[in-house]
């Protein structure tokens, strides 16, 4: 009986939830409002502070980067991986924090055609302008899972600056199917983050009796 009642709960979230096939296109990404609940399915890249300031700083050519950003979702993430005569093996794919590359964000977005960020945490006023001026958003995804979220990426397809950078802070391509997240701040201006820290700043002043 608590097998099935479990069945029939995760069917009801899975059909409330949109089903993302990327890479985005613009249309995608304006039909996303925070709140909604996605599964991405598709290739996914990863990128923390380095790949960052990197792309900031030095600009490389479109044709030097081995992967389209254009219409991608860059992942916040430093995943733990095995090499092994296959191939590599995942171990870990969960999100790291993302405001600690908030300096890079906007320019990232507008330079490259990016269509989503997925990390942690959400990210601040520079990089929600720049979501709304270009059409992008930020998903933010399950932290504390990562052997979870590591289930959800089917195989490596590639990665980029392993030598220079090391695992952790190298860009590594993914192929991944129903990788959940949660939109938090959208095209059109708007944040969750923000919404939920004013509204807790209102009732934090209701108990302390402030006006």
């Amino acid at each position: 009986m608590v097998a099935k009642k479990f069945r029939v709960e995760s069917s009801k979230l899975k059909e409330k939830t949109k089903i993302i096939k990327l890479p985005l296109s613009k249309k995608d990404v304006l039909s996303l409002n925070i709140g909604d609940r996605v599964l991405l399915s598709g290739q996914l890249i990863t990128g923390r502070d380095k790949i960052h300031k990197f792309l900031s700083h030095e600009r490389p050519d479109i044709q030097d980067i081995p992967v389209n950003l254009k219409g991608a979702v860059l992942y916040h993430c430093g995943p733990i991986i095995r090499k092994t005569e296959e191939g590599f093996n995942i171990i870990a794919g969960g999100p790291t924090t993302s405001i600690r590359v908030e300096m890079y964000e906007h320019q990232i977005i507008a330079d490259y055609g990016i269509r989503a960020l997925m990390g942690k945490g959400g990210m601040g006023r520079k990089t929600l302008q720049a979501l709304k001026d270009n059409g992008c958003v930020y998903l933010h995804t399950i932290s504390g899972a990562a052997v979870y979220l590591a289930d959800r990426i089917k195989r490596v397809t590639g990665v980029w600056k392993l030598e220079d950078f090391g695992m952790a802070e190298a860009m590594w391509i993914f192929d991944v199917q129903d990788f959940p997240a949660i939109v938090t701040m959208d095209a059109h201006g708007r944040s969750l983050h923000e919404e939920i820290e004013k509204k807790s700043y209102e009732e934090l002043k209701r108990l302390l009796g402030l006006p």
